[in-house]
């Protein structure tokens, strides 16, 4: 099964960042009618109650935020691997998210990019998670951790280890991730690399079915607790460093009711952190690309 249609140029953009190279996932082969399912090698299902809120007790964010009618993205997403303390329930995610949200209490959305979550994993490595938070749903839900995802490519296994990672101040690595929206079937789709991995069913959902109304590319840590410090967010550095030395996403557009890609609206988009003593983003800019943000910051901010 495929995509009835892709967003304009999906095959033909160029990524402004040329002297980049795109980070790759383990291929893996399965029996026909099969696609490869990791399992967690710490037990049980993982759910996180906060993960993919704007504005949450156990989590901080350094985020590029745009507020528009939406039915995909797609983002170059830096890959590090920020240093996350083991035993603790704490992860460290370069993501993008995209939602539709009626009231408080009613809260749809889907995400895709890297995390690093020992807890989760059982090690440190960025693995390339999607997750998402559907009308049955009171909390995110990873992977195949929960029922809804619907799996085509048998080649690629979701949190999987992101092979090649960026080094501060040495070769920088990042991966292409498009959520976007069938606009036959009204499906969400994921696709790493250009490559199709799968769908949500439009199904499962009340209102992100119809379309997205915010979307964030941003850095984000999680799960701290009142004993332990903030984990590294992105490279460990603060944004201002910039290129080589601190996380970014780049290449950044949007898709219109018309299934083609655009650049996020000015007026509408905006760059912030919700704690900027501790993790910074800088004011983002655009070309022909895109647009782009650096964030990140170090480990040791006290909760």
């Amino acid at each position: 099964m495929k995509p009835s249609s892709y967003p304009y140029e999906l095959h033909n953009r160029s990524l402004s960042l040329a002297t980049n190279s795109l980070a790759q996932l383990p291929t893996i082969s399965c029996p026909r009618g099969t696609v490869p399912i990791l399992q967690n090698s710490k037990g049980g299902i993982k759910k996180i109650e906060g993960f993919h809120r704007m504005q949450d007790p156990h989590g901080e964010l350094a985020i590029m935020k745009t507020v528009d009618d939406m039915y995909g993205s797609r983002v170059s997403i830096n890959v590090y691997e920020p240093k996350v303390k083991e035993n603790t329930e704490d992860l460290s995610a370069s993501w993008v998210l995209m939602l539709n949200k009626q009231d408080a209490s009613h809260l749809e959305s889907i995400g895709a990019g890297s995390i690093v979550w020992p807890s989760y994993s059982g090690d440190n490595f960025a693995r390339f998670h999607i997750a998402w938070r559907d009308n049955t749903l009171d909390s995110v839900c990873l992977d195949h951790d929960c029922p809804g995802f619907m799996q085509v490519n048998p080649r690629i296994a979701l949190g999987s280890r992101i092979q090649q990672v960026s080094v501060y101040n040495g070769p920088q690595h990042f991966i292409d991730v498009l959520l976007f929206k069938d606009p036959k079937t009204k499906d969400w789709w994921v696709a790493f690399g250009g490559t199709p991995i799968g769908y949500w069913p439009s199904s499962i959902f009340s209102h992100l079915k119809d379309k997205v109304t915010e979307a964030a590319w941003s850095g984000q840590v999680y799960g701290p607790t009142a004993q332990s410090y903030f984990p590294e967010m992105g490279s460990g550095h603060f944004a201002s460093e910039g290129f080589g030395k601190a996380a970014y996403v780049s290449n950044i557009k949007i898709v219109d009711e018309n299934n083609k890609y655009f650049t996020p609206d000015t007026e509408k988009t905006f760059a912030r952190s919700t704690k900027p003593r501790c993790y910074t983003v800088n004011n983002f800019s655009q070309d022909d690309g895109g647009m782009h943000v650096y964030f990140g910051g170090p480990a040791g901010c006290k909760n």
